[in-house]
């Protein structure tokens, strides 16, 4: 199963939760989908396709809290970002961690450092800042600037 295959497969499976699919190179793609699609499109890569969970990171934009989820075809050298951009103002989403262990702990990171909250999670308890900052206080979201701040 191609490159090719496997993006014209999720096209095809899922055609109404992908919102884009960004090839950053032949080795490298990344498909924004709708949050709520991530528990599917996650399975049928891992069930269906022959993916593996490697790692999820996020970022806060203006556009609102942004996870890529790292999934690897080894043998034929693919890596797929799952991409979804969440609420600005309530970032959530389904945890993978019921479908990977390994995701346990990066999503209690990321709800710790962003205030992401992931649904399902078996144990959101802090991981890394027990004492280090206030309660509610998430210190890699980022304050923007809107356009009515900026002409103050």
């Amino acid at each position: 199963m191609g490159t090719e295959f496997t993006i014209e497969q999720l096209k095809k499976d899922f055609k109404s939760e992908i919102l884009e699919v960004t090839e950053k190179n032949r080795r490298r793609m990344i498909v924004t989908i709708k949050p709520e699609a991530i528990l599917k499109i996650a399975g049928c890569l891992y069930k269906d396709m022959g993916f593996r969970f490697v790692i999820a990171s996020a970022v806060h934009t203006k556009r609102g809290f942004e996870i890529h989820y790292h999934f690897s075809k080894d043998a034929i050298g693919l890596i797929l970002n799952l991409h979804v951009i969440l609420d600005k103002e309530n970032p959530q989403v389904e945890s993978l961690s019921n479908m990977f262990n390994a995701s346990n702990w990066i999503e209690r990171e990321m709800h710790e450092l962003f205030g992401i909250n992931f649904l399902n999670h078996p144990n959101q308890e802090k991981l890394i800042s027990e004492g280090n900052w206030a309660e509610g206080v998430y210190p890699y979201r980022k304050e923007f600037k809107t356009i009515s701040k900026e002409k103050e």
